[in-house]
């Protein structure tokens, strides 16, 4: 994860790549020696130990608990190494997804790990993205513990739009926004000046994923709320496609459905809306539909039965096209999954001639918020990388303490 500092680099440059550097390779480590750090910096021991010693003033490194118990066991046994690990509450990233009918949001700190998560139930079509924001934002505020939001580094925003480079979101038919700046809306909003980036939500969900469990080869990642999302990460990158909008299954034609588009076969309010009908009640929520499939009420499992049949479907068309190693599905309706698979494989294997590879299938580990998660943790890669502001002062300037 070093970065290759060229010749023509200015001491400035050197020192934001190495503080950067030594920041990395702790966090994929997460406790290292100093001499271990030393030899995969391709520094020597006293140019690593002042890169360590100014990470140690600032806050964002520290020696681990397990060294003083190295020293006292090894202590006839020579000199153990010093562990070292990054301070999970020197910085915290906020995510928050917008959704159709939800909020969620979530926090993480300096190891990525999850603070705080909350999520509401929110009518985004009917409001303002200022309202939209505003309520993300005094969401994850009212979650997060004093002294958090001054260290707060960073500020993720996702939503189900087609949203460009510089933040403004050009395209949301699903909740109805169109030429909006996302990014500056969240900036009047939330209340710390600190980096802000915006995703479309199912990439978010992907990077989210990858960030927590990496990836290689080529992993679909399909967001199941009322509208169905997808993200492709190849190698570990996202792909974007021509117009940055790969991936987008949920808006294709199913044939023969009367001109539906995939969202509106297996989303959330389908099968509210079926299952309603189908038990002659009203205030019937997903929740209850998913239980009911679980203890084999008839109409639930009929309904799901469809559904199982609907996303096979789409499955087969999206690896015909990628050849995915894996395929990872969250959001709400992600629940339904497990108690169909066995079924969706069926329709699967019914559905092609040729028995081509069928990739693995699984649900990520935290569906619900996935999206948030991976909107903080945009922030939280930027922040160990050389577009941070933080470890780009002046030459010899200290870095930010992270108590400050």
């Amino acid at each position: 994860m070093n970065d290759t500092v060229s010749i023509g680099s200015s001491p400035r440059r050197i020192r934001q790549n190495n503080i950067v550097a030594a920041l990395q390779t702790i966090y994929a480590h997460r406790s290292l020696s100093r001499a271990d750090l030393a030899r995969k910096l391709g520094m020597n021991r006293s140019s690593s130990g002042e890169i360590v010693a100014e990470l140690t003033e600032g806050g964002f490194v520290q020696e681990s608990d397990e060294s003083g118990k190295q020293r006292l066991e090894h202590s006839r046994a020579g000199r153990p190494g010093i562990m070292l690990e990054l301070v999970p509450d020197a910085a915290f990233f906020v995510g928050i997804e917008i959704g159709v009918e939800h909020i969620s949001a979530a926090v993480v700190d300096l190891s990525a790990e999850v603070r705080a998560c909350r999520k509401i139930a929110f009518d985004t079509p009917s409001s303002t993205v200022e309202e939209a924001v505003a309520q993300g934002v005094e969401l994850i505020i009212g979650a997060m513990a004093k002294g958090m939001i001054g260290r707060c580094k960073g500020l993720g925003i996702s939503a189900p739009a087609h949203i460009r480079p510089d933040g403004i979101v050009t395209l949301a038919p699903i909740i109805g926004w169109r030429e909006v700046s996302l990014k500056e809306v969240g900036r009047s909003a939330f209340p710390a000046t600190v980096p802000i980036a915006v995703e479309n939500d199912a990439n978010a969900f992907a990077i989210g994923d990858s960030y927590r469990h990496g990836v290689s080869g080529v992993t679909l990642f399909l967001l199941m709320e009322t509208g169905v999302g997808g993200g492709i990460m190849i190698d570990g990158k996202l792909f974007r496609g021509g117009h940055g909008l790969a991936g987008e299954i949920g808006h294709t034609l199913v044939p023969r459905s009367g001109g539906q588009k995939f969202e509106q076969l297996i989303g959330r309010e389908v099968l509210i809306r079926q299952y309603r009908e189908a038990i002659g009640r009203k205030h019937v929520d997903l929740q209850e539909f998913l239980g009911d499939v679980h203890d084999r009420v008839p109409a639930a499992v009929n309904i799901a039965e469809i559904w199982s049949r609907h996303l096979a479907y789409a499955l087969l068309q999206a690896c015909r096209l990628l050849d995915p190693d894996r395929i990872v599905l969250g959001g709400s309706v992600a629940s339904l999954y497990p108690m169909v698979a066995a079924r969706v494989a069926v329709h699967m294997s019914e559905g092609q001639s040729i028995p081509f590879p069928t990739p693995d299938i699984v649900v990520d580990d935290d569906a619900e918020f996935g999206s948030a998660f991976g909107a903080a943790c945009m922030l939280h890669q930027r922040f160990l990388s050389l577009e941070s502001e933080e470890f780009g002062g002046e030459d010899g300037a200290p870095i930010h303490s992270a108590t400050s």
